[in-house]
């Protein structure tokens, strides 16, 4: 099973709700299915051009690897070449925290989240308050 629609905008609209209310910068998200299929996107006003482009390289790179985009920052950190040839044989990929995975009721994997706009810890944040208000798991590892 993917994440729906339903799931997607709720995410969405629980992370801008919450984005909003700690006086983030404005953001992008992007909430990918398992496969990397865009489910749904939104973006703020007066986000950055390129935001959705950034969103959408921490969600898939997430959902890509299996692993959070922390996680892979932290890959990175140690084994740069790693990343540097997963980049290249998946495409798209942002080792950097706003990547999270989605896991249902049962812990399988049904897609992911990005986030950018602010600093990347703040991205994760609120991703993580979407999927959990979607009545979903995060995982970041």
């Amino acid at each position: 099973m993917d994440i729906t629609l339903v799931q997607a905008n709720i995410i969405i609209s629980a992370a801008l709700k919450d984005a909003d209310a700690r006086g983030f910068k404005p953001l992008t998200i992007v909430v990918l299915d398992r496969g990397g299929h865009v489910v749904a996107a939104a973006r703020q006003d007066g986000a950055a051009n390129k935001r959705f482009e950034i969103a959408h390289g921490k969600a898939h790179g997430a959902v890509s690897l299996g692993m959070g985009s922390r996680a892979l920052m932290n890959r990175a950190e140690t084994q740069g070449y790693f990343i540097d040839a997963a980049t290249h044989a998946i495409g798209s990929l942002v080792p950097v925290p706003g990547g999270v995975l989605v896991h249902d009721e049962n812990d399988r994997l049904i897609g992911a989240v990005g986030v950018s706009g602010d600093i990347s810890d703040n991205d994760e944040i609120v991703a993580i308050v979407g999927i959990e208000q979607a009545g979903l798991k995060a995982v970041t590892g």
